[in-house]
């Protein structure tokens, strides 16, 4: 399993396009969970933070092994989040790996998610 918690930054003037790729992820969300099965992810959460430094989308995940990747996928609603990033999201910024150092998950709930 990986725990991951990711922070990428968004492009200038890009804010409001990335309104509406949250609405778009938020107002399809049955078809988002339906492509999360074959990656085997559990949790996404996608949060947002604006500073003066500029605005991040912070990623938290939490994912099975053996996952299939997102880029692979067919689906289109997939397609639209690919697209949605590569307008967005700044790639001369290198995303920031937080790394983990405890987490605290209940038995039951590991269980369920093997």
């Amino acid at each position: 399993m990986n725990i991951e918690l990711t922070r990428v930054k968004v492009k200038n003037g890009k804010s409001a396009k990335v309104d509406e790729w949250l609405e778009l992820l938020h107002n399809e969300m049955d078809k988002v969970l339906l492509t999360l099965e074959a990656e085997k992810m559990y949790v996404e959460t996608i949060f947002r933070e604006f500073t003066e430094n500029g605005e991040f989308l912070y990623w938290y995940t939490i994912q099975g092994d053996g996952g299939a990747s997102l880029h692979e996928s067919d689906f289109e609603i997939d397609k639209l989040h690919i697209a949605y990033w590569e307008e967005c999201i700044d790639e001369d910024y290198e995303p920031v790996h937080m790394k983990k150092k405890v987490s605290m998950i209940q038995d039951k709930v590991l269980a369920a998610l093997q």
